[in-house]
């Protein structure tokens, strides 16, 4: 699938120039680099020492690091050392044919890059394999991720996975751990220590009543280093579920969780379980942006709409 042009996107959500859209990729053992306009944004990070590829750091408007640290570095004031398996921004699974792939421990299964498909100009694009604690290759997916820039200094990564069920079927089980997910910088949260943050959705929905409740888009925002910035995550309308659900926590998660019924709608268990037959595909599309503002000064639903309708 192809994704729209970095200098075609920028056209659409308002203009900048043609420095502020130059990405580059640089590529190591471990990890790919990933800068705009010659400022470091993210680096992606699939070592075999990994449980799972993930984006870490990622820096927003003005450079402002918009993640938490932990489980990487210790060391920040008012941030909070639970969950470790929450590593800055990532794609998994609480229950794929009854394993975990979201937690980490001793019987949880690890998502292991195979090979790279391109990692190169905007796009880094991998084949991964979902492997359980006994090797087992469970299922397989390609993921997508495209980079770009936003007007007055945003930023956006376009995060799309094909997950196969390349050997034999899988199914994609009900629970709330899951699954595209992002952990903010603690100034984002709701609560704590150094919390500044809110949260809304395209409903119009606040703050912690966000959690399980479908919808296209939700956006974090608050103060970092006395400025306000704010991550907006969409949903795509092509995704299977469409408004997705929501694991949106007031300590900082944020994940788009389509498969969760049982615990966000209170339907029956399993419910949200999705069968992917054997030698079949499902994708699923999504995007982040770091972007200067509260909801209106960051005009993130007029970047929803574009994003959303301009097709990949």
């Amino acid at each position: 699938m192809k994704y729209l042009s970095i200098l075609f996107l920028a056209t659409l959500i308002g203009s900048a120039s043609a420095a502020d859209e130059t990405i580059k990729l640089t590529k190591s053992d471990s990890a790919v680099k990933v800068e705009i306009g010659g400022q470091p944004f993210t680096t992606y990070l699939f070592g075999k020492e990994r449980t799972k590829p993930v984006l870490y750091p990622i820096a927003g408007p003005g450079g402002k690091h918009m993640v938490r640290d932990y489980p990487f570095k210790k060391d920040r004031v008012g941030e909070a050392h639970d969950h470790p398996h929450h590593e800055s921004l990532w794609y998994t699974h609480g229950s794929v044919n009854g394993i975990s792939f979201w937690h980490v421990g001793d019987k949880t299964g690890s998502i292991r890059h195979r090979e790279f498909i391109a990692a190169a100009d905007d796009e880094i694009a991998a084949e991964n394999d979902w492997i359980d604690h006994e090797g087992k290759i469970v299922c397989s997916d390609t993921t997508r991720i495209k980079f770009f820039a936003t007007p007055d200094g945003g930023r956006g990564i376009d995060y799309q996975v094909t997950l196969h069920a390349s050997n034999g079927d899988v199914t994609f089980g009900d629970t709330k751990e899951g699954s595209m997910g992002i952990r903010t910088h603690p100034a984002l949260r709701l609560s704590g220590e150094v919390a500044t943050g809110q949260a809304i959705n395209n409903d119009g929905l606040r703050d912690k009543t966000l959690w399980g409740k479908p919808a296209k888009w939700l956006y974090y925002w608050g103060q970092i280093d006395g400025d306000t910035v704010g991550i907006g995550i969409f949903d795509h309308p092509s995704n299977p579920r469409h408004p997705t659900t929501w694991h949106a926590r007031h300590y900082g998660l944020i994940a788009a969780n389509p498969f969760g019924h049982h615990d966000f709608m209170k339907k029956e268990k399993g419910a949200g379980d999705m069968l992917i037959k054997n030698g079949e595909s499902v994708t699923f599309r999504y995007a982040f942006v770091f972007l200067n503002g509260d909801p209106d000064q960051s005009k993130v639903t007029e970047i929803y709409k574009t994003w959303s309708t301009k097709g990949s």
